[in-house]
């Protein structure tokens, strides 16, 4: 078997990035069915995540480069050009291997045509460098590497920390893992990483969170396919402290994981609570990825493909607690997601904003009196959170919100919001809200 064309098989990965018509989602399969494996699929990772993670630079300085811009049915042609600028500027690939094996690329792609235009593109960028990034990065927002919409919006919602925010973006997140408690404590298996080599920080906010020095394969960690603990942003991992005061006093809690794949936090309320837990996924191939977390940890819950927003699946019985991790802009994760960036609209967030409220009334109606709701997202726009939370605290006469009185994030409206941080959390929303009796 012949191997694989790296570069070639990252520019037809991100082809359909580039077109607004795919995701990152998609890598992992589209390198197991060219073949790519080992080390190569470690290099053909941090190839097209960083070329996503600096497209806005990337896309400024090829239209300085082309003389015109390549066709539609080129974006893996346009996918090279980047591929190699993303080289020259941000990995230690030598340059003579960044311009030569990029632009031989498009041979295997069947484009030999374009050989000769991406060797003199990334050779001109090789002589004119510093004049050339000088002259792009004039513009803010491509010398911070976010869509100026998005900035835009940064500024009048954060006016004090914008800035802070798109540079924790531009950071790859740290790798950080959740101890399962039925298995170990996090002291223990802190030494157990210790004696594996793995040097690692207890999180200072979720106590069942280690955050390593550097990532590493899952396979290098001790007990993980035994179950003994899993990759969770330590943002993530504060759900199941904030339903502690609801499930921790309630043996058997019937709970509603409502938008649960890929199914960490489903896993982590089952790991610290005994409950007889619901989970719903609108994506059935999504909602496998639940059974298959579930049966590494020997845990277990029922599963069911539903569409969250209506009440077809749903028999009637009230839950003692629902989870809303309401499908959102992804804005608190675009460092793990960059492609956001590019697949993410302005008109999005009104969109989301509009379905967040639906699912809050809906499932609103399978609350048991009394119980809670943990509204949830991995989102740092105020229309997604403080302003959606306070929009159906209104509505609502029979709903009213939790003072959180935790030691993360800052107040936003009757929630906490945490903003991502390099070396870090992610960024996330959480409002905690209650059934009462009117």
């Amino acid at each position: 078997m012949s191997t694989p064309d790296i570069r070639a098989v990252c520019a037809s990965a991100l082809a359909p990035v580039l077109d607004g018509k795919g995701s990152l989602n998609a890598l992992d399969s589209a390198l197991e069915s060219a073949g790519v494996e080992g080390r190569d699929r470690g290099l053909a990772k941090a190839l097209c995540f960083g070329v996503c993670r600096t497209l806005p630079r990337l896309e400024a300085l090829s239209k300085i480069l082309l003389r015109q811009s390549f066709k539609r049915r080129d974006q893996d042609v346009q996918a090279l050009l980047l591929l190699g600028l993303y080289q020259l500027l941000y990995m230690r690939v030598p340059p003579h291997a960044a311009v030569g094996e990029t632009a031989g690329a498009a041979r295997a792609l069947g484009k030999g045509w374009a050989t000769r235009v991406l060797n003199g593109c990334l050779r001109r960028f090789q002589r004119d460098t510093q004049a050339l990034q000088a002259q792009v990065d004039r513009d803010p927002s491509i010398a911070l590497l976010h869509p100026e919409w998005m900035l835009t919006r940064w500024r009048e919602a954060w006016p004090d920390d914008w800035r802070e925010l798109a540079e924790a973006n531009n950071q790859p997140g740290p790798m950080t893992l959740r101890v399962n408690r039925r298995h170990v404590d996090r002291e223990t298996y802190l030494a157990r990483l210790r004696d594996a080599g793995l040097a690692a920080d207890p999180t200072p906010y979720a106590p069942d969170g280690v955050t390593l020095h550097e990532a590493c394969d899952v396979r290098a960690l001790p007990g993980f396919s035994e179950g003994a603990v899993s990759v969770q942003d330590e943002a993530a991992q504060l759900t199941a402290p904030l339903l502690e005061p609801t499930l921790a006093t309630t043996p058997g809690a019937r709970v509603l994981d409502a938008c649960s794949a890929p199914g960490g936090k489903t896993a982590h309320l089952l790991e610290a609570f005994d409950l007889e837990l619901t989970a719903l996924d609108s994506d059935a191939e999504r909602l496998g990825r639940v059974d298959a977390t579930l049966a590494r940890l020997g845990l277990e819950a029922t599963t069911l493909t539903a569409d969250a927003s209506r009440l077809e699946w749903w028999d009637g019985q009230t839950f003692d607690a629902v989870l809303l991790d309401a499908p959102c802009s992804g804005t608190g994760v675009i460092r793990r997601h960059p492609d956001i960036k590019r697949l993410r609209r302005p008109s999005d967030i009104r969109e989301l904003a509009a379905l967040q409220a639906r699912l809050l009334d809906t499932l609103w109606t399978t609350l048991a009196p009394g119980g809670t709701l943990l509204y949830a997202t991995c989102s740092v726009m105020p229309e997604e959170n403080v302003d959606q939370v306070a929009a159906f605290l209104t509505r609502t006469p029979d709903a009213s919100a939790d003072e959180l009185d935790v030691d993360w994030g800052r107040p936003a409206g009757a929630g906490r919001q945490l903003l991502p941080r390099i070396e870090g959390h992610d960024g996330f929303f959480y409002a905690r809200l209650r059934k009462v009796t009117v």
